[in-house]
């Protein structure tokens, strides 16, 4: 029998507890729920400094965030949009990963936003996903109204933005499945 899929939750807030990092644990928790093992860079607990900052390329934090893309086999993008793209943190993060890191495998891509729905950010991270030679999946989900979209269990209150999302996940999932190295 084969090895479980592997999926990388990245959150581009440094709060995990954020409402962006909740949409992001409730798609790990459906891929899981799926077969896959999922997994998060934590932000919070490891900062990733700026490209290029002095000392940046021998940071621990920066290793060990790469070496858990390596070892995954899809991930999950989440990101807040801010000023019409995704945040700085979920920038800094994909500008740590190349090719080697991410080369052929899938990705998903979630945005939440404070007013009304846009594509920006989905169609940033999207660009960015591909430049590393990601397979972005068709499936995506822009959360709007960001602060009304849970109830007080925390789960998702609308039934079509609470579709997509399993839609992303089972994607996320069959997909990775069919294009694993």
């Amino acid at each position: 029998m084969s090895q479980p899929i592997r999926v990388m939750g990245i959150c581009g807030t440094y709060d995990l507890q954020s409402a962006n990092g909740r949409i992001l644990e409730i798609i790990l928790d459906q891929c899981g729920e799926l077969g896959a093992e999922v997994t998060i860079w934590d932000h919070g607990a490891n900062p990733l400094p700026l490209v290029g900052a002095q000392g940046s390329w021998e940071d621990e934090n920066v290793r060990q965030f790469q070496s858990m893309a390596t070892d995954s086999d899809a991930y999950v993008l989440s990101s807040p949009e801010y000023h019409g793209t995704m945040s700085g943190v979920m920038k800094n993060s994909l500008d740590w990963l190349y090719s080697k890191h991410t080369s052929g495998k899938v990705f998903g891509l979630v945005s939440t936003l404070g007013g009304q729905s846009s594509n920006n950010t989905l169609n940033h991270m999207r660009i960015a996903a591909r430049w590393i030679h990601g397979w972005v999946i068709p499936e995506q989900v822009a959360v709007a109204n960001i602060k009304k979209a849970f109830n007080e269990n925390g789960e998702i209150n609308d039934e079509a933005v609470r579709d997509r999302i399993s839609a992303l996940s089972r994607s996320i999932v069959e997909n990775t499945k069919k294009l694993r190295r």
